[in-house]
């Protein structure tokens, strides 16, 4: 029985207009929670080895040798490497304690985020999702093959990239996925508000969708970059989920995905720390409502909602003298998500970000000090999205909805849940 009270998500005062206020290139999901928190203490985590899984059953049997496709610009090179094994929970068994670190954009810039925390990822026994905004595969030059939903041709409200970072994104990207992460989508130029996802139809971002399908696998004709290697992944069968630009459209934006036989979908504007569940087939992943420490409210779990709370949703720059005891409200609150349902309900946890130098950069630096805190610990798996649903796939969809049941803080006798 749930006894955690539901609340509504509300904006803060100031933070409502912050979707029309920030400016062009600041890519930040805007929803921002203030609600009365669950409650739940602190606690440990595990990871487990990596074992490469099946071969896509729409490719033929992998033969070791590289397959190119299209242009050139993808290949397929066999299943993934450094995929975790996936195992049916027996009666009585304790759920693991699953972790789920993703960013949006994934471009490899000036600061080489994406390489860092590829790095990061390595070093702690984690798999992470990149999700790929798609123009940051498409040259400025050929910004016209971009026809957005509701906008002019070649517009966007993020920028095109410079050759040199498609270069390097194209190497992270490669890199990435021979390291066991998921390269998901963040779709193309990041449209929120009027005109953005959430006025789009299911034909619109079955287009826009498309569109980002295509950026990938011809980024070889779009760029002229023909003595660069082929990705070594099918974006076909790599790409099974995304999050929408400002967490907006969800309601159309499924219908589209579950045509294309996507899994899941990660643009719910947020939810409870609760198990997932299906919407018309597909996995909502949403980004989840955690104890802001020392304050009666709960935040989501992305950076743009701690940066709202500090400085403000359009102040990506505040005072850097409030930089360290932001950067520690913000890891300790992650924690405090963490070891809610770590030492309770074991429901999934899921921290979204993006490669942003907001407030000195002090969000991304929590992140990494969440993962080096909570990767290593037993039971702890940190793995990516796609990994997620493959793992609740396995699952009986009874034991699922019993979990689901349960309170993010609430510890059960798991024989009777997991029978």
């Amino acid at each position: 029985m749930r006894t955690t009270a539901r609340t509504t998500i509300l904006l803060l005062s100031g933070v409502a207009l912050a979707l029309a206020l920030v400016p062009s290139g600041v890519t930040g999901d805007r929803s921002v929670s203030a609600s009365a928190p669950a409650g739940g203490p602190p606690a440990p985590s595990t990871g487990g080895a990596g074992t490469p899984g099946p071969a896509s059953a729409s490719q033929p049997p992998w033969d070791g040798k590289t397959r190119v496709i299209g242009d050139g610009s993808t290949s397929y090179t066999g299943p993934q490497p450094n995929q975790r094994a996936v195992a049916k929970l027996k009666p009585g068994e304790k759920p693991p304690q699953f972790v789920v670190v993703s960013w949006d954009g994934a471009l490899e810039g000036d600061d080489h985020m994406f390489s860092h925390f590829r790095q990061v990822a390595k070093e702690n026994n984690a798999q992470m999702t990149f999700f790929l905004s798609g123009i940051y595969l498409l040259p400025n030059s050929k910004r016209a093959l971009y026809h957005p939903p509701q906008h002019g041709v070649g517009d966007s409200a993020i920028d095109f990239p410079t050759n040199a970072h498609i270069k390097d994104t194209l190497a992270q990207l490669s890199q990435a996925w021979e390291d066991g992460d998921e390269i998901g989508t963040h779709f193309n130029g990041h449209f929120c508000g009027q005109g953005g996802g959430g006025d789009w139809s299911t034909a619109e971002w079955e287009s826009e969708t498309q569109q980002a399908y295509s950026f990938v696998e011809n980024w070889k004709t779009n760029t002229g970059y023909t003595n660069l290697p082929p990705l070594p992944f099918d974006y076909q069968q790599e790409l099974v989920g995304g999050r929408a630009p400002c967490l907006e459209g969800q309601k159309t934006l499924i219908p589209a995905e579950k045509a294309m036989g996507w899994r899941y979908d990660a643009s719910s504007p947020g939810d409870f720390q609760l198990w997932p569940n299906k919407i018309d087939g597909v996995w909502n992943f949403p980004l989840q409502e955690i104890p802001y420490q020392g304050q009666n409210f709960q935040v989501l779990s992305m950076d743009y909602n701690f940066l709202a709370n500090q400085s403000g949703g359009d102040n990506v720059q505040g005072d850097p003298s409030k930089y360290a005891g932001w950067l520690k409200t913000t890891t300790d609150t992650y924690l405090n998500g963490f070891e809610r349902v770590y030492n309770g309900s074991r429901a999934p946890y899921f921290i979204g970000n993006h490669f942003e130098d907001w407030n000195g950069g002090i969000y991304m630096q929590a992140v990494e000090n969440v993962v080096k805190t909570v990767c290593g610990k037993p039971d702890v798996r940190c793995v990516s999205f796609k990994e997620m649903a493959d793992w609740l796939d396995a699952q009986d969809p009874k034991v699922i909805a019993q979990l689901r049941n349960l309170d993010p803080g609430q510890a059960p006798d798991w024989s009777t849940v997991i029978k």
